[in-house]
């Protein structure tokens, strides 16, 4: 086993080089014990030049894409490879020097927490709703097709926990793949990304599997930005795989009639909604 204190996974796609180098920097930003993993599914190692040079960082080019989930398992599934701690990194996704030593300190002072998150931003400032529950088919599909504002925003303000603050530690379902700090005990017990998702839904499906024996918790005194926008929303294709992921989520858990996600959904409810 390494000695390394935080290692991290960040898959890229055709992704800009000056967006990257951010994310990059944001990382490697400490002087905690770090390394970070760059997994490349672009089809051209363009990338290569930009890593090559970096400490602390190596670079994995795929030459195919493998889907988000399997090119983050290239690491997670080699326990020798992670630090204590690994996180599940976007990379158009920055951040402050010692957000990562912040995170670290909430993790060693609540073993009994599995996975989480910080508060995410738009570049501009402005929070972004990633605490969400456990989503339903109309959460996931049928809301991207709903054509009345007042109904989608109804459904959202349930789905992405606007009855909440977003100010306060919570516990929170289901966190954002764009930033997932998890220790690295639970990968090894638990398991990696499931690939029967090729992308949008892995997030979920993990959170939910951790839930089952840790807290999924969203830790708002650490903050992030993040310049990534709806775009399953926005490009056919996206749509397309969004959909699919969610009818095998859907298959894999239940579709209507799944009685863990209610109770899951409920008692959290419960914990944030005042009477």
């Amino acid at each position: 086993m390494n000695d390394l204190l935080v290692t991290a996974t960040i898959v890229t796609y055709k992704e800009r080089e000056d967006v990257l180098k951010k994310a990059i920097d944001s990382f490697l930003n400490t002087t905690l014990n770090v390394k970070l993993y760059i997994v490349d599914n672009s089809p051209t190692d363009d990338l290569r030049v930009l890593c090559e040079n970096i400490p602390r960082l190596e670079y994995i080019f795929n030459n195919a894409n493998i889907g988000f989930g399997a090119a983050h398992n290239i690491i997670m599934r080699e326990e020798i490879r992670l630090g204590r701690y690994h996180l599940v990194l976007n990379p158009d996704i920055s951040f402050e020097a010692g957000t990562i030593e912040r995170l670290v300190q909430f993790m060693d002072q609540n073993k009994d927490v599995g996975i989480c998150m910080p508060k995410v931003l738009y570049p501009d400032g402005s929070l972004q709703y990633l605490c969400k529950l456990l989503p339903t088919p109309i959460n996931w599909i049928a809301r991207s097709l709903i054509p009345i504002d007042r109904v989608k925003k109804k459904l959202d303000y349930d789905f992405e926990m606007r009855f909440t603050d977003y100010n306060s530690i919570m516990e929170v379902p289901y966190l954002s793949g764009c930033f997932l700090f998890i220790p690295r005990h639970v990968i090894t017990e638990i398991g990696v990304f499931d690939e029967g998702i090729f992308m949008y839904g892995e997030d979920t499906d993990l959170c939910r599997r951790i839930g089952r024996k840790y807290k999924t918790m969203f830790y708002p005194k650490a903050f992030v930005y993040h310049h990534f926008r709806k775009g399953s929303h926005k490009n056919l294709r996206l749509f397309k795989i969004h959909v699919k992921a969610a009818i095998y989520y859907f298959n894999k858990w239940g579709w209507f009639y799944d009685t863990e996600r209610r109770k899951i959904n409920n008692r959290i409810k419960s914990l944030y909604i005042t009477k």
